[in-house]
């Protein structure tokens, strides 16, 4: 199973969340592929993600399946020659853009499961890695906001969350979906740039079912609870955001604790 993750060192906790909750319910071999850059703009440090860093992750994998493989692969030079300018002061940053330069990448495969690193699995997600993409570039579940205030046809929701996303990146490539993606972020404004540019230029994506990607709260049959910044109404509207590793908040905002095991386990990856 082809997965795919993106970051800085900011993300180390969550990376090693996710990846424990997905070998707690799948021993099968994981071919890890993990993008990150070390870069400096406008007096802003993003730090890269170290060998150091990662090695007690890989020996983890490891220690589940002898054959898993985590590939750390640095694509600051990737990311420095097209720079998204006018999405560089948006509140997501950069980092969220890596996934974009994926096709440049040697020896990709040509099926990967992204996912961002807030994300949790609660089953074997090779049950939605298995899924059926032949003929499409992308599949994902549709994004609980943006699926009612950002999709093109009035009468069908269809942008989808790129947080839990299949790519078949045999098609992209023949398609040239992420070079167009890059294109768009380096030229338009948008909010979530990357997000709102698969969703604009992907011209064969699957919807899957929400319970492939739960952005809300756990339900009986989530698969992948996805910790998205969710709103709350009263007594006054307000964003809330809550990651895995902040345990603290998880209990005392979410009121959440079926992941406190899985998110220990990671946390302690060292």
């Amino acid at each position: 199973m082809n997965l795919l993750l993106c970051g800085d060192a900011g993300v180390i906790d969550g990376l090693k969340i996710t990846l424990a909750s997905i070998t707690k319910y799948n021993k099968e071999p994981l071919n890890v592929f993990l993008l990150t850059m070390d870069m400096e703009y406008k007096q802003k440090k993003y730090h890269g993600i170290t060998k150091e860093q990662v090695e007690p992750i890989r020996t983890f994998l490891q220690g589940v399946n002898k054959d898993s493989q985590l590939h750390l692969i640095d694509v600051t030079e990737l990311f420095l020659a097209n720079v998204p300018e006018v999405n560089m002061s948006t509140r997501f940053t950069p980092m969220c853009m890596l996934r974009l330069l994926v096709d440049q990448v040697e020896s990709i495969p040509d099926k990967l499961l992204y996912l961002d690193t807030d994300v949790i699995a609660r089953g074997d997600i090779s049950t939605i890695y298995n899924t059926d993409i032949e003929d499409v570039e992308i599949a994902g579940v549709l994004d609980y906001y943006g699926s009612w205030f950002f999709r093109r046809n009035i009468f069908k929701r269809d942008y989808i969350n790129s947080g839990v996303l299949l790519m078949n990146m045999s098609l992209i490539k023949q398609t040239g979906l992420l070079a167009k993606c890059r294109e768009r972020c380096a030229t338009k404004e948008m909010f979530m740039p990357d997000q709102s540019a698969l969703n604009k230029l992907a011209v064969y994506k699957k919807k899957l079912p929400r319970h492939f990607n739960e952005q809300r709260k756990t339900r009986s049959n989530t698969l992948i609870r996805h910790f998205t910044t969710t709103f709350r109404f009263f007594p006054r509207v307000k964003t809330v955001t809550v990651k895995p590793w902040e345990l603290d908040r998880l209990h005392s905002v979410l009121k959440t604790y079926e992941y406190d095991e899985i998110i220990k386990e990671g946390m302690n990856i060292k």
